[in-house]
């Protein structure tokens, strides 16, 4: 019964495992369910004496957990704490997996970005986007861009695909790692961004600034925090993108690293929604 709740909490929460989790207390990783075939993203510890409990979650998501079975009655101290130890164990855990696959990815992000070459100008999303290839290298039919974090160590790779598709190394670190668009041996201004190509159009517009993609929205607030605390007296600009989750998650990130917020303004009935686009309504309408 406590396995089958402890499956329902899984599913609940939009973690599905496709085998039951054993209740041995060890940490199981597992595909799950939506997830691109052969991944392994997800992981979680049960355990099913004394006072059943676990945790779960997905490396995928960077999502944590917690589950314990009703017993009908109030757990007893020793219960208490003894359920306490299981849930730091899982994390302690976890994160130790996390930084094995981590430094897995490190080390394949090193060898992939040795072996692609520069960017061709003529790559189908370079002229889509209407930009430079900028930083980007490319392996294939991909481009190739370096995710770097405040160490300024290599870290992962994001691929984008001709048809403007993008994927992150499996494995990879993300959460406070940026794509360095520009650097500058000094400056007072430093924009952040979403992603590649808005970064580049912001380059364009802005050549003295150091311009930092920080990938996706929700990793704009980490990332802009720690730029703060590398560079505490510069001007911080978050250039958001227009569209609802963009701007609320520029809006935050602003917001915690005491930064300014740069928004495009599009006319009514465009279908602009950051930067890119403004950049080459702009040039279409000269």
């Amino acid at each position: 019964m406590s396995a089958s709740t402890f499956h329902e909490a899984m599913v609940n929460a939009g973690i599905v495992p496709r085998d039951p989790i054993p209740g041995d207390g060890q940490l199981h990783r597992f595909h799950v369910q939506g997830d691109k075939s052969g991944s392994r993203n997800g992981w979680a510890v049960l355990h099913l004496d004394c006072v059943p409990s676990g945790a779960f979650g997905s490396w995928k998501l960077g999502s944590f957990h917690t589950w314990c079975s009703k017993t009908g009655r109030e757990l007893s101290f020793a219960e208490q704490a003894l359920q306490a130890e299981r849930i730091e164990a899982a994390r302690q855990q976890r994160l130790s997996e996390q930084m094995q696959r981590q430094d897995s990815a490190r080390r394949r992000a090193v060898r992939i970005w040795r072996q692609a070459t520069p960017a061709s100008p003529h790559h189908k999303y370079l002229i889509d986007k209407q930009i430079e290839p900028n930083i980007a290298r490319q392996k294939g039919g991909s481009l190739v861009l370096p995710i770097v974090g405040f160490d300024k160590k290599l870290k992962s790779l994001q691929f984008i695909k001709p048809d403007g598709s993008k994927l992150l190394l499996s494995g990879g670190q993300k959460r406070g790692c940026v794509i360095p668009i520009q650097q500058q041996p000094e400056t007072h201004r430093i924009l952040i961004c979403e992603g590649f190509a808005t970064g580049v159009s912001l380059a364009g517009m802005d050549p003295e600034s150091i311009v930092l993609a920080a990938i996706d929205a929700g990793n704009l607030k980490v990332v802009a925090v720690a730029t703060r605390q590398m560079w505490p007296g510069a001007e911080i600009v978050l250039c958001a993108d227009s569209d609802e989750v963009g701007l609320a998650k520029a809006k935050a990130a602003a917001l915690a690293a005491g930064g300014l917020l740069a928004v495009p303004e599009f006319p009514p009935n465009s279908t602009g929604s950051d930067f890119n686009d403004l950049v080459n309504m702009r040039r279409r309408n000269a």
